[in-house]
């Protein structure tokens, strides 16, 4: 079990500061008349503020997962936890954070902002995880270290044994962003947050839920680090169409679950029908919703495709994957599109 002192790695301005207080934090409950928020009284219910703490999607959330409400933080998008987990935690010009390479992009983009030293460590050649490399990069100025489990852009899921070993030897926050997991034969790492309070574990509703439109990602963690985030976030980060939405959504739970069958099945035909070109390479065993597949001419397949109005991505300039394309499991409709094309391409 992997405890650590949550105050002494929170930077010392955010511990001591006290967060704002808006309208809706001091009045819970219902009422007839509001007068306490500057609202327009008029376009109702739009005119209102959404709850600042989400607290009825949170506890259908909590139904689902069986995580404490307490321990839930939703965002705009799961990049907003990302940046809060640096802005709580991080001291510009001074802390460091170690990531794995590749991996999500926004990870350094939000240590950058953040003034934040981002360190890499680069996956075996097989795109498993060396957990002592990681340990290794990480030294007393270290604050974070960055997992992506299905990792993007290269599909697989890491080991859970390292993911535990990094989490259980490290002293400081280990977020593990399980955007993916939904599409993997794997339970995830939600039911760890109980015994190790410094895990975080990041999940989505853009990719199995089809919602990326609402932008609302999940943070889950021990709830002093919820507490923390929640006292630097916006007041209203949540509007009331999002949270209505997804309220709305998460009744219709099972086509969720079908939507997921229906990918993994897609994937596995993509593969098949991927791997009968002869400009593919390889194609790289996929936990997630998307393949990468290593090429002959990466650019030029990717130029051809787009000039037919079919976007993947190129991947090329990303570590480990030289001329690789990233393809998204699209409907049955949009990969057999996908491999027509690909029929009349010439390398």
């Amino acid at each position: 079990m992997a405890r650590i002192n949550i105050g002494s790695i929170t930077r010392d301005n955010i511990r001591n500061m006290l967060p704002y207080s808006s309208a809706r934090d001091e009045f819970q409950g219902q009422a007839s008349v509001l007068l306490d928020a500057n609202e327009n009284p008029f376009n109702a219910p739009l005119n209102r503020y959404p709850d600042p703490h989400q607290r009825i999607l949170k506890e259908r959330i909590s139904g689902v997962t069986q995580i404490d409400s307490d321990s839930i933080f939703l965002g705009n998008g799961s990049d907003e936890a990302i940046d809060l987990l640096f802005r709580a935690f991080c001291e510009p010009g001074k802390s460091n954070v170690v990531s794995i390479d590749p991996s999500y992009g926004m990870y350094e983009v939000c240590a950058h902002v953040n003034d934040v030293s981002f360190r890499k460590v680069l996956l075996n050649d097989d795109f498993s995880l060396n957990a002592e490399a990681v340990l290794r990069a990480a030294d007393k100025e270290s604050r974070i270290v960055f997992l992506c489990s299905p990792n993007n852009p290269t599909a697989n899921l890491l080991d859970y044994k390292s993911v535990l070993q990094i989490v259980n030897d490290f002293g400081g926050l280990v977020v593990v962003d399980e955007a993916y997991i939904d599409f993997a034969a794997s339970r995830g790492m939600l039911g760890d947050i109980k015994q190790h309070n410094n895990l975080v574990v990041l999940r989505t509703f853009s990719k199995a839920w089809g919602m990326a439109g609402i932008r609302l990602g999940m943070a889950f963690a021990d709830k002093e680090v919820i507490t923390v985030l929640d006292k630097i976030k916006y007041p209203y980060n949540i509007n009331i169409l999002t949270q209505e939405a997804m309220l709305k959504r998460l009744v219709e739970m099972e086509s969720s679950r079908d939507w997921i069958e229906t990918i993994i099945s897609e994937r596995e035909k993509l593969r098949l029908d991927l791997g009968r070109f002869d400009f593919i390479v390889k194609i790289y065993p996929s936990d997630a919703n998307f393949l990468l597949v290593k090429t002959t001419d990466a650019k030029g397949i990717y130029n051809f495709l787009k000039n037919r109005g079919v976007i993947v991505r190129d991947r090329s300039r990303v570590s480990l994957c030289e001329g690789c394309l990233r393809i998204t499991v699209g409907s049955p409709d949009e990969n057999t599109q996908l491999i027509n094309n690909l029929s009349e391409f010439l390398p």
